[in-house]
C-alpha cells in the first residue's frame, strides 16, 4: 500500500506540527510544502525531503490530499485550488474567516467529490472522545481553556480558542442542537482583540454552558466538566483523563438527634486510544483520503462551530 502523497500549506507552528506527525506515519508521505515565505517553507521542507512552493497553484508534484494550515483568511482560495484538482483536503480550524467562506469551501469540495476534513483536534483527544459514554443526562457544562498570551495570534480568543471547546460541546449535544441565548464579558487588553471572554450559553436542549477563555493566564488549562444529576463528570484534556465524582448522603440517629454522613466516590476510568491527538487526526484522514470514508470531523461540523462562533461574538461584543 502506497503512502499518501500530502502537501502541507503553511509552514508555521501548525504546518510544523503537521509535517513532523506525518513523518512519523508509514501511511503518508509529505510531497510539498507551501508557503509565501519561501525560505520558511525550504526549511521545513528540508525535514522531510518535500518539494517546495510558494502558492497551491505552482504545485507540480503529484499529491493526494493535502492539509491547509495557513492563515484563515487564506483558507477559501487554497482549498478552491486544490479541490479542483481532486486533493482531498483537512482544513485547520476555524474552516474560514466567515459563514459565507466555510459555505463556499464545502461547495467547491462537494462539486469537485473529495473528502473535506475539518481540524478541530480535540475531537481526537480520548478524554474528549470518550466523554460521552459517562453522561446521563447533563444539566451544565463548564469549559475552560486558558493559555498563556501569544503575540503571533491575531484572532480573538472566541474564534481561536473558545471554538475548539464549542465544537467539543456541540458534539455532545447531537447534531440538531445549537445555541439559543448567549451572554456574557470580555476583556481586550493587548490590542482590539479579545484576550479573555467568559460567556454563558443556553442550547436547544435546554444545557447551559460557561466557557471561559483566556490567554492572559500563566498556565495552560484545558478542562471540561460536566454536571449531571447524581455525578459530575470532568475531562482534563492535557492529561487525557476523566474523573467521576459521586456524592452519597447518609441519613441516621445519633445521640443528638438526625445527623448526616457524607461521603464521595471517585472514578477513574480507563480511557482507550491514549496518544497524541494530530496523530490520531492524521491517521483518520489518511483513512478517509483511501477509502472515501466520512470525516469525524465534516465541513458540516466545522460551518456549525462557526455560525455558534458568530452568534456569540454577536451577543458579547
Amino acid at each position: 500500500m502506497k503512502p499518501i502523497r500530502l502537501a502541507v500549506v503553511g509552514a508555521g507552528i501548525m504546518g510544523s506540527n503537521h509535517v513532523r506527525v506525518a513523518n512519523s506515519l508509514p501511511d503518508i508521505s509529505v510531497a510539498a510544502v507551501v508557503d509565501i515565505d519561501r525560505s520558511r517553507a525550504e526549511a521545513l521542507a528540508a525535514t522531510c525531503g518535500a518539494a517546495v512552493f510558494t502558492s497551491v497553484d505552482d504545485i507540480d508534484v503529484p499529491i493526494d490530499a493535502a492539509v491547509i494550515a495557513a492563515p484563515t483568511a487564506f483558507h477559501v482560495d487554497a482549498a478552491s485550488s486544490l479541490a479542483a484538482r481532486g486533493a482531498r483536503l483537512l482544513v485547520e480550524k476555524p474552516l474560514a474567516i466567515d459563514i459565507a467562506g466555510a459555505k463556499e469551501i464545502i461547495r467547491v469540495c462537494a462539486e469537485s467529490g473529495v473528502v473535506l476534513a475539518v481540524g478541530h483536534i480535540e475531537r481526537f483527544n480520548s478524554a474528549v472522545a470518550e466523554l460521552a459514554r459517562f453522561l446521563d443526562e447533563p444539566l451544565h457544562i463548564d469549559a475552560s481553556r486558558i493559555s498563556p498570551y501569544s503575540p503571533r495570534i491575531g484572532d480573538g480568543v472566541i474564534a481561536d480558542l473558545m471554538i475548539h471547546d464549542i465544537d467539543a460541546v456541540l458534539s455532545l449535544a447531537g447534531p440538531s442542537v445549537s445555541v439559543r441565548h448567549a451572554s456574557g464579558v470580555v476583556r481586550c487588553v493587548h490590542g482590539e482583540a479579545e484576550d479573555l471572554a467568559s460567556v454563558v450559553a443556553v442550547l436547544d436542549n435546554d444545557w447551559t454552558v460557561h466557557f471561559s477563555t483566556s490567554r492572559l493566564g500563566q498556565s495552560k488549562t484545558r478542562r471540561i466538566e460536566v454536571t449531571q444529576r447524581d455525578s459530575v463528570v470532568v475531562a482534563d484534556l492535557l492529561q487525557q483523563s476523566i474523573v467521576i465524582h459521586r456524592m452519597t448522603r447518609h441519613e441516621y440517629l445519633g445521640e443528638s438527634g438526625t445527623t448526616y454522613r457524607q461521603s464521595s466516590v471517585t472514578e477513574v476510568p480507563f480511557l482507550e486510544n491514549r496518544g497524541e491527538p494530530l496523530a490520531r487526526e492524521l491517521s483518520h484522514f489518511a483513512e478517509c483520503v483511501r477509502t472515501g470514508a466520512s470525516p469525524l470531523v465534516t465541513g458540516t461540523d466545522g460551518l456549525r462551530a462557526l455560525q455558534v462562533v458568530e452568534f456569540i461574538r454577536r451577543s458579547v461584543l
